[in-house]
């Protein structure tokens, strides 16, 4: 089992071949497959093989496929002064792509 380190949507996320998981929102409709081409470290389980990128490998691709595209739970924030009533909340709901790792090549 190899593991992978990529960079999408300004995070980096360590991921393995059959892994789920949320990312930033991607311009893919559901069921697409598509590739991960930002790998920035590649490894194998026992650790013996590692290849480290600079800054990405550009040889090695990472197949995935989009599960779903939906939006976070609201995240509630508000801005207060003291002594003058001034009180606001506002909320904010952020898109998410669910991705399943298909194959590390």
């Amino acid at each position: 089992m190899k593991l992978a380190v990529i960079k999408t949507g300004g995070k980096q996320y360590i991921v393995s071949e059959g892994q789920e998981l949320k990312v930033e929102k991607l311009p893919y409709n559901k069921g697409d497959k598509f590739v991960f081409d930002q790998i920035l470290m590649l490894s194998d389980k026992e650790g013996t093989e590692l290849q480290i990128g600079n800054p990405i490998i550009k040889d090695k691709k990472i197949q995935a496929e989009l599960l779903e595209q939906g939006k976070s739970k609201k995240i509630l924030a508000a801005k207060y002064k003291n002594k003058t009533r001034y009180y606001k909340a506002y909320g904010h709901r952020q898109p998410f792509s669910k991705v399943k790792i298909k194959k590390i090549n």
